[in-house]
């Protein structure tokens, strides 16, 4: 069976193979072999230090957001990474099987790309802002260029627009609840 011998390859790619329709080998492989699609993920180790940081950092967020003037001062930002490399998001890879292989992808670990990072809140988008060294060329994430980036871009663009900083609350996106600081 193809699916068996190459669960990676693409329903379209199956289907072009067998002459069949993408929308035919969907139901064939979901209904008649009952087989899913999983996405492949990443996951970081938790203990049980981080369960008691994400517990605290959840009701300070639940007690923040009771005050009505806290949603209007909420400005939450993320980024974006734009691999130069033809390295393609896990997002658009599937892999077919009757049950969850629990299957690890290995890649370059610093395959070279571009980092964008843009804010939202009440009072507008802020960005994009783009992790770039003095002549363009991209440039890694660090913590130093990371509070380069909120001193020299964020903190200077909300005081052009006249917002008072000590009322804005920060939120990264993508900072995941175990890692904040309690």
């Amino acid at each position: 069976m193809a699916i068996v011998k190459s669960p990676r390859r693409s329903v379209r790619k199956h289907s072009a193979a067998i002459g069949l329709s993408d929308r035919s080998v969907r139901r064939i492989l979901h209904n008649d072999l009952n087989f899913d699609t999983y996405k492949i993920a990443n996951v970081q180790e938790l203990n049980d230090r981080d369960m008691t940081k994400r517990r605290k950092s959840s009701e300070q967020l639940l007690e923040m957001l009771n005050d009505d003037g806290v949603i209007n001062t909420l400005l939450m930002t993320d980024e974006a990474h734009f691999y130069l490399s033809g390295y393609v998001n896990k997002q658009n890879y599937r892999y077919w099987a009757p049950e969850n292989p629990q299957e690890l992808h290995q890649r370059l670990l610093h395959s070279e790309r571009l980092t964008v990072c843009c804010g939202i809140a009440s009072f507008g988008v802020l960005g994009p802002y783009f992790f770039e060294d003095n002549e363009g060329a991209a440039v890694a994430v660090t913590s130093e260029r990371y509070v380069a980036m909120l001193h020299n871009f964020c903190e200077l663009e909300l005081r052009r627009r006249g917002i008072d900083l000590s009322s804005v609350w920060f939120q990264h996106v993508g900072v995941t609840a175990h890692t904040a600081r309690a």
